[in-house]
């Protein structure tokens, strides 16, 4: 058997085809050894991949671009063969705004305070994603709002607190927000750009070219349990899985919830690393003044479909794009 891959993961549903692998021992079954490492924050994940103390990760794209970049911390070489989620996130505002919103949307919530957001990391999805929507929607995310970085298991709780007036999190943790009314769900990402690109799976470059065999097992792996995490008839078996403490440790309901993509949960189907649609990511962390001009022009090498279409990958399906303000 090949040697053990580390892979880090946060408590977020979309981090349920690597889970489902495991706990149904299928890493095992195609002949690779993986080692899960439940991390608190997107800083822990960066670090670690940095420092060689995991070997990949369920990752945000933008996060991997900064880290192939040089742009927080030591710059890491790293490779992205699949993507692991599609849509997924949601903009939740605390419930003392729903008024204000269902009145004249989010200008309007903000018109009478410099309104506190959150988001799980600077070079996130999330906070590319909300930046977007407040530009479409008139507001200058750096003027008229306050942007702070919290993991997103604190969310809910700096919510209730008062910390902050909103934030853009992955599945469950708006669900989670509104179920216990301190907010609500303001807009899901897949409004503001639907089947944009969510978690991928971020790998160390030395390892892809240490053990490829195990990579490629790896990814059919994934591959197979994306799949499964995509089949409506599973959603209830995952959301009892996801739901056990040594991963989200929160009640079956509330993540079932979070796993359904009609109600804007990720989608597991869409696999193939999209380097070109990715580039958007790159654009927007430009425009938002998050990367210096120049450090982004490698980004597109980091993505390696060459690795996904050998594990039996199929190539993508063109897709009509969608934003909020086209």
């Amino acid at each position: 058997m090949a040697e053990t891959i580390r892979l880090g993961l946060l408590r977020l549903c979309d981090a349920a085809p690597v889970i489902l692998a495991d706990h149904e021992e299928m890493f095992a079954a195609n002949g690779v050894r993986v080692s899960l490492s439940v991390e608190p924050s997107w800083a822990n994940i960066a670090d670690k991949l940095s420092y060689g103390l995991l070997d990949g990760a369920v990752m945000l794209p933008p996060l991997a671009m900064a880290c192939a970049a040089g742009l927080r911390g030591r710059r890491t070489a790293l490779v992205i063969p699949m993507s692991l989620s599609a849509n997924g996130n949601a903009v939740t505002l605390a419930a003392p705004l729903r008024e204000a919103f269902c009145s004249g949307g989010i200008a309007r919530a903000a018109a009478a305070t410099r309104l506190r957001f959150a988001v799980v990391h600077g070079f996130s999805t999330h906070n590319l994603l909300l930046r977007y929507w407040l530009a479409a929607s008139g507001v200058n995310a750096e003027i008229d709002v306050e942007l702070s970085v919290l993991p997103p298991a604190e969310m809910v709780s700096s919510l209730a607190a008062g910390a902050i007036d909103g934030f853009c999190a992955g599945a469950p943790w708006g669900q989670v927000a509104a179920h216990a009314g301190l907010g609500f769900i303001a807009v899901h990402s897949g409004e503001i750009w639907r089947g944009h690109p969510e978690k991928c799976l971020a790998l160390r470059e030395e390892l892809v070219e240490r053990d490829p065999a195990g990579v490629l097992a790896l990814l059919c792996t994934l591959r197979a349990t994306s799949a499964l995490c995509a089949a409506p008839d599973k959603r209830d078996a995952l959301a009892a899985l996801l739901a056990q403490p040594e991963y989200l440790h929160l009640p079956e309901a509330l993540i079932a919830s979070g796993l359904a993509p009609e109600a804007g949960g990720p989608v597991f189907t869409q696999q193939y690393p999209d380097a070109a649609r990715a580039a958007w990511f790159a654009e927007q962390m430009l425009r938002w003044n998050l990367a210096p001009s120049g450090s982004l022009d490698c980004a597109a090498s980091l993505y390696r479909p060459d690795l996904f279409l050998a594990a039996g990958g199929a190539p993508p399906t063109p897709q009509p794009e969608y934003f909020c303000d086209s």
